[in-house]
């Protein structure tokens, strides 16, 4: 299995979002791997007329250092187009992340629904491993799936 070095996680905004970022940062800090907080920018919030808040890169980077990262292992990248695309690429030169997260659902919650439509089509489409954080985030650090920083 190749290691993982570079992790692209997807941030609108929402709470599922922040979640996923905090995930994928304690992971890259145990793993001393680069992170890629990804945003998508659709036309409408090209507009101005997106029904949403607009991802903050401030915000993304706060929750990614607040978790242990350095500042130079987060990189913000707001990419044009919608999540699913922009996330799919990120697996493509010349990002070629090894791991893609998301959480369960976006700014675009349905309830009723355990997986948002991007997080289940980029399962579906994607070439490397992805990972959806449930709502709400895992319960503790040892859902991670990765060493603690104590081993």
């Amino acid at each position: 299995m190749t290691p993982i070095k570079t992790i692209a996680v997807g941030f609108d905004g929402s709470m599922n979002s922040q979640a996923a970022v905090t995930w994928a940062s304690h992971l890259a800090s145990a793993l001393g791997a680069h992170l890629k907080v990804v945003h998508a920018v659709g036309l409408l919030e090209h507009a101005g007329q997106s029904r949403h808040t607009a991802a903050r890169s401030e915000d993304g980077r706060a929750l990614a250092l607040a978790a242990g990262l350095l500042s130079s292992q987060v990189e913000w990248l707001a990419v044009d187009g919608d999540p699913l695309s922009a996330l799919l690429r990120m697996t493509e030169a010349p990002h070629s992340v090894d791991l893609l997260v998301v959480g369960s659902r976006g700014a675009g919650q349905h309830s009723g629904t355990l997986l948002g439509s991007t997080s289940l089509e980029l399962v579906e489409h994607s070439g490397v491993a992805v990972a959806v954080i449930p709502q709400g985030g895992p319960r503790d650090d040892s859902e991670l799936g990765a060493p603690s920083r104590s081993e």
